[in-house]
């Protein structure tokens, strides 16, 4: 069945109407070419949302068209909120497809970042104090919480596909405890503050191709749940693939944290392009949050004119909106990153562990980046060998804007020609530390394990 609206001045609800017209087998809402207001518009399982070429949809910025609250996760903690501006609970089979525009007017509620402080602090307590979710209620003008601009919790085969989002209140796509998830080719506008692109969140199976990203916050942010609720949910997210995507503006391109305490594993990024975001890839975490991070894959990645870190794997992340009140450490381990190349960043490869928990089996294979600070890095477990151990630089090159590290560095201009070969040819020093017969074996005194030498890279 389809229903295509039709509009009726001073009737924002034509489209909420529309879908509760479709029968309970489901249908197709269509909204036309032109400009729609709207309330809270909240799907159901088997339908359809489909935005004609040349609709905008615009969203009400008055905080009552998104009552009565409904059950939500705000940064990585269950309660009942203000309604997202889209939203769909325990469904299956739900589509939000055509090239329309959903628009929800940001600005309005971009100054309730400093506002929402006293809620998100109750929201906290609540959380460490073991309240349960029915009774953390907000949704009130003073306690107010900036709702995400579409949400899916507990839903199965979920779709987006082809339209635009310009500027909502906070995350912008937020899959909560979903499975068989597709973004395709979506365009992600918004500048606020915490307005993340999408934020799978505790999901499983989720795909996000094609899209473009520019954001006021991360592009794409992995997560799953945060400090002692995401222990108590305990689901992980997992089996994520971000592909042929465009990072044009954002924080990070892709975050992975900081809310992971319910653990996240076997993602794997490959075949974007990011420029111009504050950060390429950041896997960040705290003492804290507990959890882990693993069985990550970056590869074939093309990253310039980043502001800091092209790469970041830090355990030291210090600006969440929950302070851990526990001090569990997170565990890092196996995350690769392969055939990455970066021209301009501040920094190549920041790596940053706690001394309980060191990041461990982390690869970075084939990785050439320009960057004035090449490599930083604090609590790697250490290669004790060649051939063993958990950490493995292969190919690893940085170049200093166009000048190999190798042949140029600033504090031994001394070992510029031997270390300028093809095939390390003596000891040299780098960065303060010194490679011991490098062509013969490979290995760093300090512990650093390097792997094919005989390339004369690093």
């Amino acid at each position: 069945m389809e229903i295509r609206c039709v509009y009726t001045e001073g009737n924002q609800n034509v489209i909420q109407e529309a879908v509760d017209r479709l029968p309970s087998a489901g249908g197709t809402v269509i909204v036309p070419r032109g400009n729609w207001k709207s309330g809270a518009i909240h799907l159901k399982s088997n339908v359809k949302l489909y935005l004609e070429e040349g609709c905008v949809i615009h969203f009400s910025s008055c905080m009552e068209d998104y009552l009565p609250p409904v059950f939500t996760r705000w940064e990585g903690v269950e309660c009942y909120n203000y309604s997202p501006l889209i939203y769909a609970a325990d469904c299956e089979n739900v589509t939000i497809c055509g090239t329309g525009v959903l628009d929800g007017a940001g600005s309005a509620w971009w100054h309730w970042k400093k506002l929402q402080q006293n809620a998100a602090d109750r929201l906290i307590r609540a959380e460490s104090q073991g309240i349960v979710v029915e009774e953390r209620v907000f949704a009130t003008r003073e306690d107010a919480l900036r709702p995400s601009f579409i949400q899916f919790i507990n839903c199965k085969h979920v779709t987006l596909e082809d339209f635009t989002i310009e500027d909502g209140p906070q995350w912008t796509i937020h899959p909560v405890y979903c499975e068989d998830v597709v973004v395709r080719g979506v365009t992600v506008n918004t500048k606020g503050p915490n307005t993340d692109g999408c934020n799978p969140d505790s999901c499983r199976k989720v795909l996000i191709e094609d899209c473009t990203f520019d954001t006021g916050d991360d592009c794409i942010a992995i997560n799953s749940g945060m400090n002692e609720d995401g222990w108590r949910v305990g689901r992980p997210c997992e089996q994520i693939e971000v592909k042929n995507c465009r990072f044009i503006g954002g924080h990070a391109a892709v975050a992975i944290g900081s809310g992971m305490s319910g653990g996240i594993c076997d993602i794997r990024i490959h075949d974007c392009v990011v420029r111009g975001t504050e950060r390429g890839i950041r896997i960040k975490s705290m003492r804290g949050r507990g959890g882990y991070v693993k069985r990550i894959n970056v590869e074939r990645m093309q990253m310039d004119e980043i502001e800091k870190e092209a790469i970041e794997v830090s355990m030291n992340y210090g600006s969440s909106t929950a302070v851990p009140v526990s001090q569990k450490a997170p565990e890092f381990s196996e995350i690769r990153f392969a055939h990455i190349r970066g021209n301009h960043a501040a920094v190549g490869v920041s790596l940053c562990g706690l001394p309980e928990s060191p990041l461990r089996k982390l690869t970075l294979e084939d990785v050439v980046i320009d960057a004035e600070d090449p490599l930083r890095e604090e609590y790697v477990e250490k290669q004790n060998t060649f051939s063993r151990g958990s950490c493995a630089y292969e190919r690893l090159t940085f170049r200093r804007f166009g000048a190999n590290l190798r042949k140029v560095d600033t504090h031994k201009h001394e070992e510029e020609e031997s270390t300028s070969a093809d095939t390390l040819q003596r000891d040299f020093q780098l960065r303060g530390r010194s490679l011991l017969r490098g062509n013969e074996e490979g290995r760093m005194e300090d512990g650093f394990g390097v792997a094919g030498l005989n390339t004369g890279r690093y």
